[in-house]
């Protein structure tokens, strides 16, 4: 049994998927992703954002505003590390962050 089918089976057992329950408050998704993000950043550089654009992922407006940077090391940083919107994400249910391609948007309850 793969983990995928031990933990639906387990949320099964505990009847949390019949009440919508077993959805995540969205400040402990956000505080997850923060830290694999952190991670990973841990482990080496990131892939820069220009590479990270080239694969198809579209970029925050300030994802974008890096990439005219023309150095390097601010293009492979994190720069959720240091935007307000981590902070608001982790913080409230549903943080008031609207802008288009920012990962933590997609975290807030609608």
């Amino acid at each position: 049994m793969n983990e995928d089918q031990f933990f639906q089976r387990l949320a099964e057992q505990t009847g949390l998927s019949e009440t919508g329950a077993d959805r995540a408050p969205s400040p402990l998704k956000a505080r997850v992703y923060s830290a694999l993000v952190a991670t990973m950043a841990s482990d080496g550089p990131l892939r820069s954002l220009p590479e990270t654009s080239a694969t198809g992922r579209p970029l925050c407006v300030f994802e974008q505003m890096l990439c005219v940077i023309p150095v390097d090391r601010v293009t492979s940083m994190n720069p959720c590390r240091v935007c307000h919107a981590r902070v608001l994400a982790e913080h409230l249910e549903s943080p008031p962050i609207y802008w288009p391609h920012c990962p933590y948007v997609a975290f807030k309850k609608d």
